[in-house]
């Protein structure tokens, strides 16, 4: 049964977000609300939270995880980024985009695409998630809370809690929460490519 985390919106309780990141380095795996819509989230070292996301959403093989990252200092760890572009990105974050760039050896394998050898990085502007990431001190690997055969992710976290309680090791709470995935800009090739048009504006990469 999934713990149960009612957190502030504005001022998330240090207490309830050192729990949830105790359920984390424990492998635990979590539904959290970003700035754009819920996601499911784990550490990047747990192969069992990575299966457990796959067979809730039944992913197949090619789909992009993302890193859920603090800020760009932490960014810059997981992904190649030159001069321009980083500029380009540091415009449009912290918000909700959605970045497909090659990654570093710091990323493990299993997470890659097979063949771009890509990975999802994002810095959300949600004052829970920053607390979360803050605390955790390393990104979260995340895919959007999106079941199957479903058009649009859930916004209430009783709701999660209700039809994903033995599927989740923790539900957090802080309100209502958009029901906007991210938009997805693929920026592994010459030209950036709209892989997703959703809760950021894809205008300035068009």
């Amino acid at each position: 049964m999934a713990k149960y985390f009612d957190v502030h919106p504005d001022n998330p309780q240090p207490r309830m977000i050192r729990q949830v990141v105790d359920l984390l380095h424990a492998d635990g795996l979590i539904a959290y609300p970003t700035d754009s819509c819920f996601a499911l989230g784990c550490r990047l070292g747990n192969k069992e939270g990575i299966d457990r996301i796959r067979e809730i959403r039944q992913l197949g093989g090619e789909h992009h995880f993302t890193l859920v990252c603090r800020d760009f200092a932490q960014f810059g760890q997981f992904v190649h980024v030159n001069n321009a572009l980083f500029r380009s990105i540091k415009a449009a974050t912290p918000g909700s985009y959605t970045f497909i760039l090659p990654a570093t050896k710091e990323v493990p394998r299993r997470l890659l695409h097979p063949r771009k050898k890509t990975v999802g990085v994002r810095i959300p502007d949600h004052i829970v998630t920053q607390a979360l990431l803050t605390e955790l001190g390393e990104p979260l690997l995340s895919s959007t809370l999106l079941l199957p055969d479903e058009a649009e992710p859930m916004t209430q976290g009783w709701e999660i809690k209700e039809r994903l309680d033995y599927v989740v090791d923790a539900v957090i709470d802080s309100g209502e929460c958009g029901a906007v995935p991210t938009t997805v800009i693929d920026f592994s090739q010459d030209e950036p490519e709209i892989l997703r048009r959703g809760a950021g504006d894809p205008s300035r990469f068009e």
